[in-house]
Order: C-alpha cells, then sequence, then structure tokens
C-alpha cells in the first residue's frame, strides 16, 4: 500500500489532466485511510466547489481542513473564495479574519479576496483599501499589477 503522501501525488496529478474522477476516488481513499488529511479534504472540496458544483461538501471538506491542521493555509483561501461565490460576505469575513493570524497564509490574497467583498458590494472606498493591503504585502510582481487594476476598477466604478 501506498502511504497517503505518494497517492496524493497522483491525485493532484490526475486534477493537472482534468481527470477529475480518479482524483475524487484516490482523495477518498486517503481520507479513508487516514481522515484528517488536510491536503485531502482541501483538495476535495475544491474538486466539488469546482467540477461538481456541490458548495455543500466543498465547505464541509475545507472545514474538515482547516479543523485537521490549522496551519494548512490553502483552505482558508478556498474557503473564502467559496463564500464570496455563494456572497455569503459575513462567513467570508470570518473566516477571514482567522486566515490573517495564521502563518503561511499568504494576507496578500486574503485582503485581495476582501477587496473582492467590499467591490462586489459597491463599497469602493473600502474595495481599495483592501487592495492596497494586499499591494504592501504582496511578493509577486504580476498580483501587484492585479491588486493596481482592481483599484482603478473601483474608482471608475465610485463615478458612474
Amino acid at each position: 500500500m501506498h502511504n497517503w503522501e505518494d497517492i496524493y501525488l497522483e491525485a493532484e496529478e490526475a486534477i493537472r489532466n482534468a481527470n477529475y474522477l480518479q482524483a475524487k476516488q484516490l482523495l477518498e481513499n486517503i481520507i479513508l485511510e487516514e481522515p484528517s488529511t488536510a491536503q485531502a479534504h482541501n483538495s476535495l472540496g475544491w474538486l466539488y466547489r469546482t467540477q461538481f458544483d456541490d458548495y455543500s461538501r466543498a465547505e464541509n471538506h475545507y472545514k474538515a481542513a482547516i479543523k485537521s491542521n490549522a496551519q494548512y493555509p490553502h483552505a482558508y483561501i478556498n474557503l473564502i473564495v467559496l463564500y464570496t461565490n455563494l456572497e455569503q460576505w459575513d462567513k467570508a469575513r470570518d473566516i477571514a479574519a482567522t486566515a490573517l493570524h495564521r502563518p503561511l497564509v499568504d494576507k496578500a490574497l486574503i485582503n485581495y479576496r476582501l477587496g473582492i467583498l467590499e467591490e462586489y458590494n459597491q463599497n469602493f472606498d473600502e474595495a481599495i483599501i483592501f487592495y492596497k493591503k494586499a499591494i504592501k504585502l504582496c511578493l509577486n510582481f504580476d498580483s501587484i499589477e492585479d491588486y493596481k487594476r482592481a483599484i482603478s476598477n473601483c474608482e471608475y466604478k465610485a463615478t458612474l
């Protein structure tokens, strides 16, 4: 029997190759053997959200990932994306507040997602504040350019 890490890498390869059913099966096998594997829960959450449109299961897996390992950073981002897509603003804000206090979590990306939340709600000044925080915390030039464009978009939208 493979260890869970090997199976996880097979599942991630299946995802990269758009073989989602195989990936789902492999990830479910990991969880059967090792129920508290944050990585498998997070990847299953991503599959349920993006490929199967099963948002309740996605949420459950993201939460299970966080419960299994509060330091695992990716589940926080994915859960915020899910909540903003579902327009569950309070839940998105709550998980963002938690994520901002966790090491390893990309604080720039959390602020960017909060900016999106505010922009969607037409709170353009608040969105700009979050986008600027994202820029200050970001170390990736391409992302900084995206955040600058988001600020420009909000400035334009505020004039309409």
